[in-house]
């Protein structure tokens, strides 16, 4: 695959990586080359400044980034996300105002989705929105697992903003609305938040709305429609499984590594192992490849089929290789420690993977 990235961002994040699992939050420097980069403008329309790409353009970019730095990857898969929201959802005014300074690298987007006692599946928010008597709407609450928390120029936040009439069954409830915060609003404070086990360069961490106040034209879709909007994402084929692929591509090129500089390759059981792992490498990779495509009479399943298969055989194939670095791999903060510490980290990732399950199953349980 021809490499999608800068030399300049590829050499950042190669030196950055294992700065940004020490601090806990993204290097600087690599931060910085990314926005120089040009890709995160790869969701945003072409008439927006951005490169027009769709979800198999999305994912391969963010596969490429996990490849070197999964954190990073993760941080881009939500700018991704919410300039696909905006693009699809957005008023002229919204679209014409934040997409190129989103496309340039301007402003880093992230969402804030998730809290506490909300479950996986965003049904119970505590966090809410009222309107007031001069159109604006007063948001508080706390999220949590907030990915570029305290680096991000621009937050979509979910609230509730009206009784829900019905829990449901699928991904958020009605009575809820998306917002689209900017990181000067003093109502709106970022904070890293929990000592992850894995991506922990991600800056995942908590942004608390505090009196939080925002005029009617930042609300992304309509009033209490959040469903909708994230029923779209689902249905946009960009996988959180390309993250997956990424983590498993870097595993196995420590492990083909190992073998060469070892002079293991002469021996016909590590190579066919490798042939193994390479083959479960292309399968996971074939499954992202083809939710992006939309090639799936259900593409929303596709999508869930493929963040399910990818981060389970990431974490399987990073064990394989650590099994076979042996002792090699087995000290603190060994690269191969790191990516299996990331790879478990997608299961929990939303729709995390028992959501997912949930979901997919829904169909055969009416």
């Amino acid at each position: 695959m021809r490499p999608l990235l800068t030399a300049e961002l590829r050499a950042r994040l190669s030196d950055s990586v294992e700065k940004s699992d020490a601090a806990g939050e993204p290097d600087p420097a690599a931060l910085a080359a990314l926005r120089a980069s040009g890709l995160l403008g790869t969701a945003v329309p072409a008439r927006h400044g951005g490169a027009g790409g769709d979800a198999v353009a999305v994912n391969r970019v963010v596969e490429e980034l996990a490849t070197l730095d999964p954190s990073m990857a993760i941080i881009a898969f939500q700018h991704f996300a919410v300039s696909a929201r905006i693009a699809e959802w957005g008023s002229e005014e919204q679209r014409g105002r934040l997409l190129p300074r989103l496309a340039d690298g301007t402003w880093l987007a992230a969402s804030a989705w998730s809290e506490q006692g909300a479950g996986a599946a965003k049904r119970n928010l505590a966090s809410t929105g009222g309107r007031l008597a001069d159109g604006r709407w007063r948001l508080d609450g706390a999220k949590t697992f907030a990915t570029g928390a305290g680096v991000a120029d621009l937050y979509l936040v979910l609230v509730q903003t009206a009784r829900p009439a019905a829990t449901g069954e699928g991904y958020g409830a009605d009575g809820q609305t998306f917002f689209l915060v900017e990181s000067g609003n003093p109502g709106l404070v970022p904070d890293l938040g929990p000592d992850l086990a894995g991506m922990r360069g991600s800056a995942t961490g908590l942004v608390a709305l505090d009196g939080c106040l925002v005029p009617d034209r930042d609300r992304l879709g309509p009033e209490g429609g959040a469903a909708a909007v994230i029923a779209g994402v689902r249905e946009s084929g960009a996988s959180l499984g390309a993250v997956s692929v990424g983590i498993a591509r870097a595993a196995f090129d420590l492990a083909v590594r190992h073998a060469r500089g070892h002079g293991l390759l002469d021996l016909p059981t590590v190579r066919h192992r490798l042939v193994e792992l390479a083959t479960r490498l292309e399968a996971a990779r074939a499954v992202v490849e083809r939710a992006g495509a939309r090639a799936s009479a259900d593409p929303g399943a596709a999508t869930l089929h493929s963040k399910l298969h990818a981060s389970v055989a990431a974490e399987e194939i990073c064990l394989d290789a650590a099994r076979m670095l042996g002792s090699a791999g087995y000290r603190a903060g060994d690269r191969i420690g790191r990516l299996l510490s990331d790879a478990r980290g997608i299961a929990f990732m939303g729709p995390t993977n028992d959501l997912c399950r949930d979901l997919l199953a829904a169909s055969w349980t009416g």
